[in-house]
């Protein structure tokens, strides 16, 4: 069997991974390190950093230029990373013919590699899902799609997108992939509830949560806080850490460091985004010397900056809380910290975090109840302790690293075998038809006479559309009996 693993291969197609430092690049360097581990030849395909390039980051992981620039190529952990490069343009034009080079160049190079068995890609976007699926198929491989977020309807709820031919257009692209993949894997109950609606065959749809480094997030840590930060006794440090965009409600965090300006509180904002410049003139504007804004620090600082923090707060933009779950809340967990989460009833986030009683949440979105609750957990020691604990243990026992990875890997080799079981039995098929020289004879079931031969044969015909149905749905295991 280990001698099997070590053959597989699998291609991330991703549009972030390292040295890019988001959450997202961060769960598939670790799942790619994971795939490694259990023996797997893995390989990269994603775009030149462009969300959050930390200081440092390119010295350790450098790209090397490849025929003259078209694309780059690293080395992560002795896997080998193919960079296409996308930047972030001002311009609405530039940037779409980056994204759509990206698309091009990213595909072409994912023909030349060798064959993968399985192809993992994490939406959005939905055209990395649609270029994965045709890969897979030209290549002969088989796709695993991630959503970490539902597109379009992140874009609908929020304004973005109200084009009704583009949105057609896109729910007709997110059906087909959905389809198409051979499995999929989302992050919670909720996104499953929608998704499910959208798909035909059930069985490929599993819930796969995203998972925190319980060894480099924990409840202690060796690594000295960078200068910037500095623990004044009688102050109180409230953290957010993460992309500063507009998943965010940020005009109530605004408001709230104007309702507690004289109050011995800091609020510190860590990260980079489209709205961070908002943020600036706001806290310019408003003189909110209370609010400490500062860009995104390396990965191995990440630890004991949510250490630092006396507990942490996430507001949710109101029309988009429904479409994404932050990552960010299983190291808070995983830290041994508390948290204030502005989110309404029913979300994907305040349905987890009731469950598991790692934070206090404020379900109306009033700065009234969210003044309340910061300084509830600013004035009780105690109750932040004990959140605090709630969250660690939970993130112990469900949404450690090795547990969620080992998911990964069941799912792609459960995926990568039933195919091949179903090969084997195609071929077995074959073979007995050739042995025993069986012939394609045109049977009419309305000439057949006899009892037992009309039987016969409608047991053939309905076995035919049965198998024909299953083959293309995808359901293998299922019929590959027939």
């Amino acid at each position: 069997m280990a001698e099997a693993i070590k053959k597989k291969r699998i291609l991330i197609y991703s549009l972030v991974f390292s040295p890019d430092g988001v959450s997202t690049a961060y769960l598939y360097n670790d799942l790619a390190l994971g795939f490694q581990k259990r023996g797997y030849e893995v390989c990269v395909l994603t775009t030149t950093p462009h969300f959050n390039l930390i200081e440092g980051a390119l010295n350790k992981q450098p790209l090397q230029k490849r025929f003259l620039g078209l694309f780059y190529q690293s080395d992560f952990n002795a896997i080998k990373v193919f960079h296409i490069p996308l930047k972030k343009h001002k311009s609405t034009l530039l940037r779409m013919l980056s994204f759509i080079y990206w698309h091009k160049m990213s595909f072409f190079v994912g023909l030349f590699l060798k064959r993968p068995d399985v192809i993992l890609t994490p939406s959005p976007p939905l055209t990395s899902g649609l270029l994965a699926i045709l890969l897979a198929k030209l290549k002969g491989a088989k796709t695993i799609y991630n959503v970490q977020e539902i597109y379009p309807d992140l874009l609908i709820n929020h304004g973005r997108l109200t084009n009704p031919v583009i949105i057609k257009f896109l729910k007709i692209l997110e059906g087909w992939v959905y389809n198409w993949s051979d499995a999929i894997t989302t992050i919670d109950q909720n996104f499953y509830n929608t998704i499910k609606t959208r798909i035909k065959n059930l069985d490929k749809l599993k819930i796969i949560s995203n998972f925190v480094d319980t060894e480099l997030y924990k409840t202690s840590s060796a690594v000295p806080l960078p200068k910037v930060f500095k623990k004044i006794k009688g102050k109180t440090d409230m953290v957010y850490a993460g992309n500063i965009g507009i998943a965010q409600e940020w005009d109530l965090v605004i408001n709230l460091a104007k309702a507690i300006k004289k109050l011995p509180i800091t609020i510190w904002i860590i990260g980079e985004g489209v709205k961070k410049k908002y943020l600036e003139s706001q806290i310019k504007k408003h003189k909110l010397f209370n609010i400490q804004l500062l860009p995104y620090q390396e990965r191995k600082y990440m630890p004991v900056i949510n250490l630092f923090a006396d507990f942490h707060f996430i507001a949710m933009n109101k029309s988009m809380e429904h479409d994404g779950f932050p990552s960010k809340v299983y190291t808070i967990m995983s830290s041994g910290k508390p948290m204030v989460v502005v989110s309404s009833d029913q979300t994907p986030i305040v349905s987890f975090l009731e469950q598991t009683k790692a934070a206090l949440t404020v379900t109306n979105h009033s700065l009234t109840d969210f003044k309340k609750a910061v300084l509830k957990l600013e004035a009780d020691k105690d109750l932040r302790n004990t959140l605090g604990t709630n969250g660690r243990k939970v993130v112990e026992q469900k949404f450690n690293k090795q547990v969620v990875i080992k998911k990964y890997i069941k799912l792609a080799e459960d995926r990568i075998l039933g195919y091949r079981n179903f090969i084997t039995k195609i071929w077995n098929a074959i073979k007995f038809c050739e042995i025993n020289e069986c012939k394609n004879l045109d049977l009419d079931i309305a000439q057949a006479k006899n009892t037992f031969n009309v039987w016969i044969l409608n047991e053939l015909n309905n076995t035919e559309q049965s198998v024909k149905l299953a083959i293309e749905n995808y359901k293998f295991k299922d019929k590959s009996g027939k």
